[in-house]
């Protein structure tokens, strides 16, 4: 299992939008059979900072998912939003071993 963390700071004027554009996104990539979890969250003192959470069954299950039309429209739509460029982590799951989310 491949889990993402992917930061992103969007500007405060658009926070709203943000999340909307987004959880169209999670909700349509939760569908995809390469993603076993797709976590939105916003940081409580800072509410420009969000961490997607991603959590893939393959290794090829990223690109799969950056293939999509609604990642395209996630991520066409949101880039002016960001206060700057977003950044990701990967993880290796440790546990459970079996995760499956």
């Amino acid at each position: 299992m491949l889990v993402v963390h992917v930061h992103v700071h969007v500007k405060s004027e658009c926070i709203e939008a943000f999340k909307a554009a987004t959880l169209a996104n999670a909700r349509a990539s939760v569908q995809e059979p390469g993603i076993a979890a797709f976590d939105v969250v916003q940081q409580s003192d800072d509410p420009t900072h969000f961490v997607l959470v991603e959590a893939y069954r393959t290794p090829a299950a990223p690109a799969a998912h950056k293939e999509t039309a609604h990642y395209a429209t996630w991520r066409d739509t949101v880039a002016p939003m960001m206060a700057e460029p977003r950044s990701s982590v990967k993880f290796a799951n440790v546990f459970p071993e079996d995760a499956a989310w």
